[in-house]
């Protein structure tokens, strides 16, 4: 199971990658590997403030529908558009190609108080 270490992570199984200024919010490869096939993504709007805990969509697989709970908050500057067309891309590249969304005016102090790799690791064995 893959588990980039230079990503933060939360106990729901979202990850987070800051780059530059700008923060990139996915899903994690168990969250993936234990939905199944995934065939349906529901995301927030560009524009829309996402609030930390709140749940801002979903995630349809052949076998349940589940909420992405957002890790942080900030606004929506942009969301990953090709998963309307190919959202197995969730599946099969769920830390780049399969990111969610893409968000700014992140308070980086959310940021540092989830958890590392190592520490996400102890949460999913």
């Amino acid at each position: 199971m893959s588990l980039p270490k230079e990503l933060v992570y939360t106990e729901e199984h979202e990850w987070v990658k800051e780059e530059g200024g700008t923060y990139l919010i996915g899903i994690t490869d168990f969250a993936q590997d234990q939905l199944g096939d995934i065939v349906f993504v529901e995301l927030p709007e560009v524009g829309d403030t996402i609030e930390q805990g709140d749940s801002i969509g979903s995630i349809e697989s052949v076998k349940t529908v589940s909420d992405f709970y957002a890790p942080i908050t900030g606004k929506v500057v942009e969301i990953n558009s090709e998963l309307e067309d190919a959202p197995e891309l969730l599946n099969s590249n769920p830390y780049d190609k399969g990111w969610l969304l893409k968000v700014e005016e992140v308070d980086s102090a959310q940021v540092a108080a989830l958890l590392s790799a190592d520490d996400y690791q102890k949460v999913i064995d």
